[in-house]
């Protein structure tokens, strides 16, 4: 059965930094992707970051170079790097996956493309 635990949101001010962590179980020797999106009360849930199942990163153009995605592949572990956080960033940040077939270098944006989320870690950025 496929697992994903969220960790690491908090409070942080304008400015500063945050790293959330996803742990992975259930996956076995499948190749995946995966991915980090945000929604904020009242909003869409919405893409921020994700890694194709050959290793491949891309991010949404407000995070680009701020956030950083990467994965202990050892530890079965995807994390988040958020620096230079804004008010803007607040949101509720969930970890997705999904199976992939073979290793590619598809990068998945949408959340319907995702098979598995995890439960969610709050980020807040005050002024």
């Amino acid at each position: 059965q496929v697992q994903l635990v969220e960790s690491g949101g908090g409070l942080a001010q304008t400015g500063g930094s945050l790293r959330l962590s996803c742990v992975a179980s259930g996956f076995t020797e499948s190749p995946y992707s995966m991915g980090w999106f945000r929604q904020a009360p009242g909003t869409a849930r919405d893409w921020v970051a994700a890694m194709s199942s050959g290793g491949r990163t891309d991010y949404e153009d407000s995070v680009k170079g701020r956030f950083t995605i990467s994965k202990d592949s050892a530890k079965n572990i995807l994390y988040l790097q958020m620096n230079s956080l804004k008010p803007d960033d607040t949101a509720m940040y969930y970890c997705a996956a999904r199976v992939a077939s073979r290793v590619s270098a598809t990068i998945f944006r949408s959340s319907s493309s995702y098979e598995y989320w995890g439960q969610g870690t709050q980020v807040t950025v005050s002024l």
